[in-house]
């Protein structure tokens, strides 16, 4: 899950996914195709791409305010200037087996995206993440003469790194967000580049909590606790009762409150009606994430992207992974060669926050595991090996960076 998109605590402004086709593949000729214009093909699907692709929209756009930037976009790149071909949408699948309802859609997005760079290809594609659908696009935009620039790759690393050697020779070039990616893509040679995290741009810690408690308008003296079940349907409805019974559990025996944190677009009611959960003096926050997390004493949190915004919000976490039960099965089969599922462990190359899989993540469990981390010396430790991890991914600035790049690759 990301975090993605919210107000932020600083101002100076996180699977597959699948897209909503909006346009035939009859009307997938950009504008500006003959007037002259850089034209540049940019692809990404779940929402922290959609945030990242945005960001990389507005820096291209400030050196290049007539660049024509097209693709299957999520409302923030559109806000950013990115014409939709497809959307890119809150309807995702978290595995396999959640993919199959909407295998369709999937698939005609991307034969109208082939059908475009065959009739008109762009000056260059950019593609975000989105690991299998992009990963095509690459082969095929390399086979219509496409210059390919793919930022956040795929995560090789935990999972068929086989695709290594198919990235190296599909992609011109290589923006890596990870420092030991670029061990990774050895054989791209100068092709790789190390840009830096794009979340160092938008999440600082607190300097004030209690400050930021108060703008939440949350109870003197409160306590929060941070529930982040995911930012897809599929996650929540293996995620949120468990975590909500946990907050319970803590509410009684440590004081907390709980702060139940949405991704945008979620259907809260509905959810809680399917799944019969009760959040009755559960606080609920939409669109304010990385507050909400910044002023908690600890969160549970879906693994995913939102495990490394909260490492960055020096939050303690208890990381929760649970799925359909053939998706579990069938990414045990693929994930190889990592001991750790959640980012801010991988980075620090041990555990330094609870990790809880499948039949582990139970309202008990989570509760317990949280609660060690608020116990000391524990408590401080966690905090100074989650203020490490930011020196880990370079300096700010990657979407600056990688747009200069996209453009020196069409000049």
């Amino acid at each position: 899950m990301s975090l993605a998109a919210r107000k932020i605590v600083n101002p100076r402004p996180v699977s597959i996914s699948i897209m909503v086709a909006q346009h035939s593949s009859t009307n997938l000729t950009p504008a500006g195709a003959r007037s002259g214009r850089r034209r540049i093909l940019i692809v990404a699907g779940e929402a922290s791409g959609d945030l990242h692709g945005a960001d990389l929209a507005r820096e291209i756009k400030a050196l290049d305010p007539d660049c024509d930037l097209f693709g299957i976009a999520g409302q923030r790149m559109r806000q950013a200037g990115v014409r939709p071909l497809f959307r890119a949408e809150d309807i995702a699948g978290l595995g396999l087996t959640e993919l199959a309802a909407t295998l369709r859609r999937t698939i005609a997005a991307g034969r109208g995206l082939r059908a475009m760079l065959r009739r008109d290809p762009p000056a260059l594609a950019i593609l975000i993440d989105f690991a299998e659908f992009n990963m095509m696009l690459a082969g095929s935009a390399r086979r219509a003469g496409v210059p390919v620039l793919y930022y956040i790759t795929p995560q090789v690393w935990a999972w068929r790194r086989g695709r290594i050697r198919k990235l190296v020779a599909r992609a011109d070039r290589l923006a890596v967000v990870f420092p030991f990616e670029s061990e990774l893509y050895a054989a791209a040679g100068n092709r790789v580049k190390f840009v830096g995290h794009p979340l160092l741009d938008k999440i600082a810690p607190p300097t004030d909590r209690e400050r930021l408690r108060q703008s939440l308008n949350l109870p003197a003296g409160a306590r929060p606790l941070a529930l982040l079940p995911g930012s897809r349907s599929s996650e929540m409805r293996y995620l949120l009762g468990p975590m909500v019974e946990a907050a319970r559990i803590l509410a009684r025996t440590e004081d907390l409150l709980p702060c139940l944190a949405l991704a945008p677009g979620l259907p809260l009611e509905v959810l809680v009606r399917e799944l019969k959960v009760d959040l009755d003096g559960v606080r609920i926050f939409r669109n304010d994430t990385y507050n909400i997390v910044a002023a908690s004493e600890v969160a549970l949190v879906a693994s995913g992207t939102a495990t490394l915004e909260t490492a960055l919000l020096n939050c303690p976490m208890v990381i929760a992974y649970k799925m359909a039960p053939l998706t579990y099965l069938l990414a045990r089969l693929l994930i190889t060669g990592v001991e750790h599922i959640g980012m801010p462990n991988i980075l620090a190359g041990e555990r330094i926050v609870p990790e809880l899989i499948q039949s582990e993540v139970t309202g008990p469990n989570l509760a317990a595991a949280a609660g060690n981390l608020l116990r000391e010396p524990r408590h401080s430790e966690t905090v100074a090996a989650l203020r490490a991890i930011r020196a880990r991914l370079g300096a700010p600035g990657a979407a600056s960076r990688v747009a200069a790049l996209a453009l020196e690759m069409t000049a």
